[in-house]
């Protein structure tokens, strides 16, 4: 099937030249690339996270595939959903699912529910998409969708999409789609998103599932992110790096209440 742009004119331009336009100006054209095995990028509206994610996708090698994990908003679908196969529609062009890795995730683990529903009208995974688009239009994707999760479980999900990932025979990155604190002062973002931080520079995802939980981050995305530290560890990642990290309030020059927004490459 053919899945929909849902927040197309609301988080990224619907225009094909206005929004290859604005991709234009948060990439970085002659940055070095690394070959990374995940990356974490944020989902917000482009005018307050594109420049993190631009400077993400700027920095890596370009893979085949991007398998995308992020969390579910909308509480439609199973706990844990992949969708198998169709295509995304983007305004730059369409995305096709690599319906051959998702049926190897999908056989090795059986936590993950083959699903359609959860992605419909979600927007953490879409909102990468203009980026991948832009930069490697032929690139195929593997879709996933967390919305409830325990550790050993999400640990689970990470070994199998490791296993999954490396068989595949051809490059793949994971993508953790992922904000931070979320409406919260400038100073507390910073202070609460910097603990997450070190426990994914640290490759923890054990420590950054509880560090989480111990000091009440309103991270949206950490159970993907988990999951990804994990699968990035499988495939033999060794470190974790920042590449930037905002606010929306630089954005918006309100600093009373921000999101935060944190891009790191994971090799």
């Amino acid at each position: 099937m053919l899945r929909q742009p849902a927040v197309a004119g609301k988080f990224y331009e619907s225009d094909p030249e206005a929004l290859a336009s604005s991709l234009d100006g948060m990439l970085a054209t002659g940055a070095s690339r690394v070959d990374a095995k995940a990356v974490l990028s944020p989902h917000a509206g482009l005018m307050y996270s594109g420049g993190v994610a631009g400077a993400v996708y700027s920095s890596i090698e370009l893979p085949d595939t991007f398998v995308l994990v992020g969390p579910n908003h909308t509480g439609m679908g199973p706990p844990v959903s992949l969708m198998p196969e169709g295509s995304w529609r983007t305004p730059l062009g369409d995305l096709a699912i690599d319906e051959a890795l998702a049926s190897a995730v999908l056989a090795e683990c059986p936590l993950i529910t083959p699903d359609t529903e959860a992605h419909m009208l979600e927007h953490s995974l879409e909102v990468q998409l203009p980026f991948i688009a832009r930069l490697r239009p032929d690139a195929r994707i593997v879709p996933i969708c967390i919305m409830s999760a325990g550790l050993d479980e999400l640990l689970e999900v990470g070994s199998a999409l490791a296993r999954a990932v490396a068989a595949a025979g051809y490059p793949v990155v994971l993508v953790a789609s992922t904000d931070m604190s979320h409406f919260v002062p400038e100073q507390d973002a910073r202070r609460l998103d910097a603990l997450a931080i070190e426990r994914v520079a640290a490759l923890d995802s054990a420590g950054l599932y509880g560090t989480v939980r111990e000091h009440g981050i309103s991270m949206c995305g950490y159970m993907p992110t988990v999951v990804v530290i994990e699968a990035a560890r499988g495939l033999g990642a060794t470190e974790a790096r920042l590449v930037k990290y905002t606010t929306s309030g630089e954005a918006s020059g309100q600093y009373g209440s921000v999101v935060g927004y944190a891009g790191i490459v994971l090799q």
